[in-house]
């Protein structure tokens, strides 16, 4: 496989050149990581920059954040009240989670899914109410409405992730439509577009428009993949101010000084998203075409990661990756023969498909 695109930018080298790299974990670092749907080119200079120079405010409680709040407000044309900022998105599912699943409330969605939203309720005591995917891995319009409306009094949300992880998959704009103008009315729905920024389908919309359209709609953002902060901990939700009110009871307010400034400069960045974007959709393509050409299938995928149809049990591959020193995604019960793999860089996804033929070979 040769080279894509984006070159491999080693910010910490540039921004403490004076110090040196910082120090290799064993184990960790030599390790190709295609596991967690990261980031593996990892934040822009402009992002490190920024976050370099707020190290200066480590030891304030109070300290300017750059205006995050509001940057994230104006980058989505909705007011300032309608943001709730969190440590990654996942803090804002279980706050939402926490909110609306009170006095034993179920939540709707798929399986399999991102299924933190399931563990979550679980750990309040609360039920999971989930339909299988189609047969063509989609998320399942009708059997969701028909769900929603046998258990209409118990719901407390329906849960769309949208791309899908893991399947990268989408729920097109009019299905989406159609399951909000379905479901009973006042059900709150949360929709998860962690992985909106790789989306190049025309038949996908972001659901942002139904919040001002005054629908009880939560979507929720992540800086974790295309600005490439999953170990700084940032992510938001945008809903109608009653429901940030709710969802806020619930969360820790425990962002960083750092990521708050590294994230007002991520969304400046556009620039940098659109060559992560590119590149990826671009490793991905190439990835796909690599393993389809040994014989094995792929799910099209919509995200910065994809499922190949490997036709066996997936827990003792993901073991033989591992001693090849690649890390890949987890099982995904019930699709237990499909392997899940996050695209790196160019030299990770070569890595990749040099493993993935000594594995099955």
């Amino acid at each position: 496989m040769g080279s894509v695109g984006l070159a491999s930018v080693d910010v910490w080298t540039q921004t403490r050149a004076s110090d040196g790299p910082a120090p290799a974990v064993a184990g960790y670092d030599g390790l190709v990581k295609l596991a967690a749907n990261e980031n593996n080119w990892g934040p822009s200079p402009a992002v490190m920059a920024a976050m370099t120079d707020a190290f200066k405010y480590s030891n304030r409680y109070s300290y300017p954040d750059g205006g995050l709040v509001q940057a994230i407000a104006t980058h989505h044309g909705v007011p300032a009240d309608h943001v709730l900022i969190g440590a990654g998105s996942g803090e804002m599912l279980d706050a939402a989670g926490s909110a609306l699943l009170a006095g034993g409330k179920k939540v709707l969605g798929v399986e399999p899914t991102f299924g933190a939203v399931y563990q979550h309720a679980t750990g309040l005591n609360c039920e999971a109410i989930t339909v299988p995917l189609t047969k063509d891995y989609h998320q399942d319009i009708d059997a969701m409405l028909a769900a929603a409306k046998a258990h209409a009094s118990e719901l407390g949300f329906v849960y769309l992730c949208n791309p899908n992880n893991p399947t990268g998959v989408v729920v097109t704009a009019s299905d989406v439509r159609r399951l909000l103008d379905g479901l009973p009315a006042g059900v709150p729905v949360l929709v998860d577009e962690a992985y909106h920024h790789f989306v190049d389908d025309p038949a996908y919309a972001t659901s942002l428009p139904y919040v001002a359209e005054g629908r009880p709609v939560i979507v929720t953002r992540t800086f974790s993949k295309i600005a490439a902060l999953a170990g700084m901990r940032l992510g938001y939700a945008i809903a109608a101010p009653p429901m940030i009110k709710r969802l806020k009871a619930y969360a820790s307010s425990s962002v960083n000084a750092l990521v708050k400034w590294g994230g007002v400069a991520a969304l400046k960045d556009t620039a940098h998203d659109t060559t992560v974007k590119r590149d990826t959709i671009a490793l991905r393509q190439k990835t796909v075409a690599a393993v389809k050409g040994l014989g094995y299938d792929s799910i099209p995928s919509q995200a910065n990661f994809f499922m190949i149809d490997i036709k066996r049990e997936v827990a003792p591959v993901i073991e033989a990756f591992k001693k090849e020193g690649v890390a890949v995604g987890r099982p995904f019960p019930p699709m237990t023969k499909y392997l899940r793999v996050s695209v790196g860089t160019a030299g990770d996804m070569e890595k990749f498909v040099a493993a993935f033929r000594k594995v099955f070979a």
